[in-house]
């Protein structure tokens, strides 16, 4: 879909570099760490939610790129639950394989569990509370004590449900994978877009895919969420009043907050400062094809930033420097990839000049971008890369699984968030960022125009 056509905010394609470039699949990290979970066991009321808890977090793991996870099919019989159950020190060369039964743990790091990391623990009913003991070891021949494998032990008290037992087990897997360096998504959710209700709404869900809810109800076209990075404030523009126009929503409260468009036949695609103090959005308020404009986040204090003559949008400000944009830019035919200071100078072209190139993203980091292109190993579909921006290398991570387009980078910096078609509707769903462990968060309806939030600050 191009974005030089005049219709309703079109700019929802992908992006263009040179078949040369494309390096394939990003390289997994051999060296991360092996981690080993067995199920925790729960007695009295807790008993009916700890495979909940158990789910949730074999699934934070398995879908995590920082460690790998070992399939439970190979562990040992003798499960640990507590650090009662544990002998520290290697076991004695006479032992035989029979005998390797897991209440060692060095018995977690031979074969064929090989794991470097055991999490243990068990779940009871306290007072009403759902509540866990949760530990983690090293598994380490040279540790000899319990004390010193003992990476941490915590104690995580939640509602006695089932919503309960899974924010428990995102917590307990959040706090393994900070140990390997890993941010948790915990807290942060996904703004999107979806019909389910008769007429394209904004709705929000937790980064998990719990919670679908719709945020607004104006029975009209409404679409291009964004968040600020402070997570407070949603952005998104809808037909509701007639002409397209930019609305400010609190995520907290749901309700309307002020904002003050310009006399424009179109106003849309904004994007927040790091600080959430001022925005840059596209509009045809100078008239002829829509620009970029800086205001602050109320809509006064307005400049242009642009003048390219030509349709200039999908503005995403680097988040570690604030100090430069990326947008889709027509200026040179088809729509591209450009790079440009804040006030629109330095102007550089990041995408190659073929197809199409749209929707970029900045990762947290500052130093790559996702977006969307129609080239690659499946030319002419829609597909979702990654570029390093100083190298201008480029790397597929979607192919052969329809159209994918519209990608975000979660807070993390190791997920991405997108839209794909595969059928009928479009979906949202969730990758790591080297491509692998793409799995699915919506089903109702057809949704589209993903926009990760950080957790509200």
């Amino acid at each position: 879909m191009r974005i030089l056509l005049p219709t309703f905010l079109l700019v929802c394609s992908p992006v263009w570099l040179s078949a040369q470039q494309i390096t394939g699949q990003i390289e997994k990290n051999p060296g991360k760490p092996h981690v080993a979970v067995p199920d925790f066991r729960a007695s009295g009321s807790a008993a009916s939610f700890i495979a909940d808890f158990n789910s949730t977090v074999a699934s934070d793991l398995q879908n995590s790129p920082a460690v790998n996870f070992i399939p439970k099919t190979l562990y040992p019989l003798q499960i640990p639950q507590q650090p009662s159950d544990l002998i520290a020190g290697v076991a004695p060369p006479s032992r035989g394989a029979v005998a390797i039964q897991g209440n060692r743990l060095t018995d977690w790091s031979l074969p064929p569990v090989n794991t470097n990391f055991l999490g243990i623990g068990y779940g009871a009913e306290d007072r009403g509370m759902f509540v866990v003991f949760g530990w983690l070891y090293s598994t380490a021949a040279n540790i000899a004590t319990l004390q010193q494998a003992q990476v941490f032990g915590k104690v995580y008290t939640a509602a006695l449900s089932q919503a309960g037992a899974i924010d428990a087990g995102h917590r307990y897997a959040a706090d393994i994978l900070a140990q390997f360096g890993a941010k948790s998504l915990v807290g942060t959710r996904i703004v999107f877009v979806s019909n389910r209700s008769g007429a394209k709404e904004i709705w929000v869900m937790n980064w998990d895919g719990s919670d679908q809810r719709q945020l607004t109800h104006y029975g009209s076209i409404t679409s291009f969420p964004s968040v600020s990075p402070d997570g407070r404030t949603v952005a998104f523009t809808t037909y509701a009043s007639g002409s397209p126009m930019i609305q400010m929503f609190s995520l907290d409260t749901g309700r309307k907050l002020p904002f003050y468009n310009q006399r424009a036949s179109l106003n849309y695609s904004v994007t927040f400062t790091p600080d959430s103090k001022r925005i840059i959005f596209s509009s045809t308020a100078g008239g002829g094809a829509a620009q970029l404009y800086m205001a602050n986040a109320d809509g006064s204090g307005l400049h242009r930033i642009t003048a390219s003559g030509a349709i200039e949008t999908e503005a995403k400000i680097n988040p570690k420097t604030g100090t430069e944009l990326v947008d889709t830019s027509g200026r040179s035919g088809l729509p591209q990839i450009y790079r440009m200071s804040l006030e629109g100078t330095d102007v550089q072209r990041l995408s190659a000049g073929t197809g199409e190139a749209t929707n970029p993203s900045w990762s947290p980091d500052g130093e790559h971008i996702a977006f969307a292109w129609t080239k690659g190993f499946e030319p002419g579909n829609y597909n979702i890369f990654i570029m390093d921006v100083a190298s201008r290398q480029v790397t597929q991570l979607t192919s052969n699984e329809g159209r994918n387009e519209n990608p975000t980078w979660a807070p993390d910096g190791a997920h991405i968030v997108y839209a794909s078609t595969r059928g009928r509707q479009s979906q949202i769903w969730v990758m790591n960022a080297d491509g692998t462990g793409k799995h699915q968060l919506t089903q109702t309806g057809s949704n589209e125009k993903p926009f990760w939030a950080n957790a509200e600050q």
